[in-house]
């Protein structure tokens, strides 16, 4: 495995092998890796001759007052275990060599970013297209793999991809989940042992949401407040959000038909944590 830092020769890189005709698996990550990030690593190197991992905690997609300078980095460990995960190439630029200076051009997202994490961030996901930009242009993947964790995520990707026109395959990939059912997360390590008991109850409320969707039940805003309220008696946490929407649109739904979300992201006294179940009615 070889260790980039410089954009320029990450570019010339990708070049190079573009012209070999090589297919070019692209994994986007803030680091910490776990088991997540591992199974898309897995799916990257069992379908693509090249596989590329980049490592960057981008500040443009933090607010003021979130978690940037707290947020978890190992990059020893993360180094270990691309090289068990087969990666060839790991990108791992500096703030400085990403954003050499203040942005003259950034990308704003319109549609897909002013619901669920996105209503209490503003800015977030036009700082995740704005560095996705910059990373398709310098690795020129042809399949970039996102988990469906981060399922608004997903989504917004794929509107960036469709309307800029890049010539890459979007791969969402299966959650990873504790046995509990806790999605697997970097945040998860903040909890306290007390939390961590608790935060299975995400998974369950989804999956009670989902079945009584399936049952019928579509009086959404008596659903939602239920299970609100079961989180918040049964947990020291508190609901951001809980909500059913169309997906990828992530629209109010209007018929009961087609492809749906439901989301859900709560604030214990040590980290939010965030899930979602995507499922066909």
């Amino acid at each position: 495995m070889k260790v980039i830092h410089s954009k320029t020769e990450m570019q010339q890189l990708a070049l190079q092998l573009k012209k070999q005709q090589k297919t070019i698996g692209f994994v986007p990550t803030m680091g910490y890796l776990h088991e997540g990030h591992r199974a898309l690593l897995q799916e990257a190197r069992d379908e693509n001759e090249v596989v590329v991992l980049s490592v960057f905690v981008n500040p443009l997609q933090f607010g003021p007052n979130e978690d940037l300078d707290s947020y978890p980095r190992a990059i020893e460990q993360d180094k270990k275990a691309a090289e068990e995960e087969g990666v060839d190439y790991l990108f791992l630029p500096t703030t400085e060599e990403m954003y050499p200076h203040t942005p003259s051009v950034t990308v704003h997202v319109q549609k897909r970013a002013d619901i669920l994490c996105g209503s209490s961030r503003p800015g977030h996901f036009d700082g995740v297209a704005t560095v996705l930009t910059k990373l398709f242009q310098l690795i020129q993947p042809d399949n970039v793999y996102f988990g469906k964790k981060d399922a608004q995520q997903v989504a917004v990707v794929a509107g960036l991809i469709e309307d800029f026109h890049f010539p890459v395959k979007l791969h969402a990939v299966q959650t990873v989940r504790e046995e509990d059912g806790l999605a697997k997360s970097s945040r998860n390590v903040k909890l306290s042992p007390v939390e961590r008991k608790e935060a299975g109850i995400l998974y369950q409320t989804l999956s009670i949401a989902r079945e009584e969707l399936i049952k019928g039940n579509h009086h959404l805003k008596q659903l939602v407040i239920k299970l609100q309220e079961r989180i918040e008696k049964e947990t020291s946490g508190k609901v951001d959000y809980l909500e059913i929407l169309t997906y990828p649109e992530l629209e109010a739904p209007s018929v009961w038909e087609g492809t749906f979300i439901i989301a859900i992201a709560v604030r214990f006294p040590s980290a939010r944590l965030i899930d979602n179940i995507i499922f066909e009615l």
